[in-house]
């Protein structure tokens, strides 16, 4: 990926949080968290990844973000110097969960092989 697209989704990331965090009013947006950005090399689409607070509210919090996505959308246009904003879609990120359950294992293995 080159240095121009790694520095817009970096931008990405901190304002689509900052708008998550203070211009959106759904309550089930507030405990969102966005973990990474990934843009097409057209800068015409942007997959943004999320993970949220409470694990049982994770499809009702990914309906009401791809519901304000247009906002969101709007409130980049006027944040962000780019020519065109790119479509955006919500992704959960799994990586979190992934990376948890892995570090349970290994913890695991560890108590096994001390006894």
């Amino acid at each position: 990926m080159s240095l121009k697209i790694n520095r817009l989704a970096n931008i990405l990331i901190q304002e689509i949080s900052y708008i998550l965090a203070t211009e959106v009013k759904d309550k089930n947006i507030k405990f969102v968290t966005v973990t990474d950005v990934k843009l097409t090399n057209d800068l015409s689409f942007a997959k943004v990844y999320v993970t949220v607070l409470d694990d049982e509210k994770r499809e009702e919090t990914m309906k009401s973000l791809n519901n304000a996505k247009g906002f969101i959308r709007t409130k980049l246009t006027d944040r962000v110097d780019m020519r065109h904003v790119p479509k955006i879609s919500f992704v959960y990120d799994e990586s979190i969960e992934y990376g948890n359950k892995i570090e349970n294992l290994i913890g695991k293995l560890n108590k096994e092989n001390k006894n």
